[in-house]
């Protein structure tokens, strides 16, 4: 029997979630739900399903100590540590061409570490399910999708065809963010599920599929692992990485492969990737005001969410403002209206421009 290893992605700085979020820190280390940081969570999900010893996280170099301190079960080895940030399709491309030198038989499940996911046991059930599927010849490659529950405007889509067996379905179309009209639409349709960026194949499947459509990326990353572990290749490993065109797995692989299956997840689904979605934790008071930490006071004031860095000592006071996301820690504060959320990164390349990286 093939072996199954997981990969959790854990790269990315989480700038939308800026000033908590840092280069330093990002967002996937943070204790932002239940105590426990996002990349926890994605370890305690999948630990029914996977041993330790066949685990792995990729993620970026600079953040290695802090990622297998956190991930202390897993061996050292397990950590793939991208030398740069070249998006999806290239961190699933390093860790798929590093473990088919360890077994070219085997299937590989990936995940991200930015995500808050229940119950946990129907979700397992639901990789359990995807990963069959994985090994049929006629679905080389599985995606899971969640039901939509509202029409998000942020998520990308996917459009379900035939019923396959095994409570799979043929993927008909990959859909980008759609605007309110559209998501409306696909709500009302009832065949459209949200992309919930979670994946498993056979590991020599997604080669094949990147070899495909995205192959100067593939050569190159079959070079660098060729090399892989070597320190005195270090330097030049970083300087190839760093040529890669950097795109995500949806652009460069799925929205082209000809057969893809997804599995429906009846899960409760986030991507922590604003404050919108961290905020879904919090309870409302009666004014709707959202409070995450301590020494918050708010009066005349609605609808805002109001974040305290638990190592500030400031007291937050709002009087008189509606619809905020209120961000205070010890060396910056984010005022912004709730619906510009999404322009938090733009604003901090702003703050780049005119200051530098001193607050990255």
């Amino acid at each position: 029997m093939s072996a199954h290893f997981a990969v959790i992605m854990a790269g990315g700085s989480g700038t939308r979630l800026w000033p908590l979020s840092r280069r330093r820190r990002p967002k996937q280390l943070l204790a932002l739900v239940d105590g426990r940081s996002l990349l926890r969570h994605a370890l305690d999900r999948i630990a029914p399903l996977f041993t330790p010893e066949n685990t792995f996280i990729v993620a970026g170099e600079e953040h290695r100590d802090l990622i297998t301190a956190e991930a202390s079960e897993l061996p050292a080895a397990n950590f793939i540590g991208e030398p740069v940030g070249r998006n999806t399709a290239n961190a699933i491309g390093l860790a798929a061409h590093v473990l088919y030198r360890r077994d070219p038989d085997a299937v590989m499940a990936v995940f991200s570490a930015d995500h808050v996911i229940e119950p946990m046991d129907v979700f397992q059930t639901a990789i359990r399910v995807g990963m069959k599927a994985a090994v049929r010849d006629e679905t080389p490659l599985v995606t899971f999708g969640i039901r939509p529950t509202a029409p998000h405007t942020g998520y990308g889509y996917l459009r379900c065809g035939d019923a396959i067996g095994g409570g799979a379905f043929r993927v008909r179309a990959f859909v980008e963010k759609p605007n309110l009209e559209t998501a409306e639409r696909y709500l009302a349709k009832g065949e459209y599920l949200w992309n919930a960026g979670i994946f498993c194949w056979r590991i020599s499947a997604i080669l094949n599929e990147l070899r495909r459509y995205a192959p100067e990326n593939c050569a190159a990353l079959e070079t660098i692992t060729k090399n892989w572990g070597d320190p005195a290749a270090s330097a030049e490993i970083r300087a190839q990485f760093a040529q890669l065109k950097s795109v995500s797995i949806d652009y460069a692989v799925m929205e082209h492969a000809k057969s893809v299956a997804v599995v429906p997840m009846e899960c409760q689904w986030r991507d922590i990737g604003s404050w919108s979605a961290l905020s879904a934790d919090c309870a409302a008071d009666d004014a709707g005001n959202m409070r995450i930490g301590a020494n918050i006071v708010g009066m005349e004031s609605h609808n805002n969410l109001i974040v305290s860095d638990g190592a500030s000592e400031r007291l937050v006071l709002l009087i008189g403002v509606n619809d905020l996301v209120v961000v205070d820690t010890p060396d910056a504060t984010l005022i912004c209206r709730r619906d510009l959320e999404q322009r938090v990164r733009d604003g901090l390349k702003l703050v780049q421009e005119r200051v530098g990286d001193e607050y990255d």
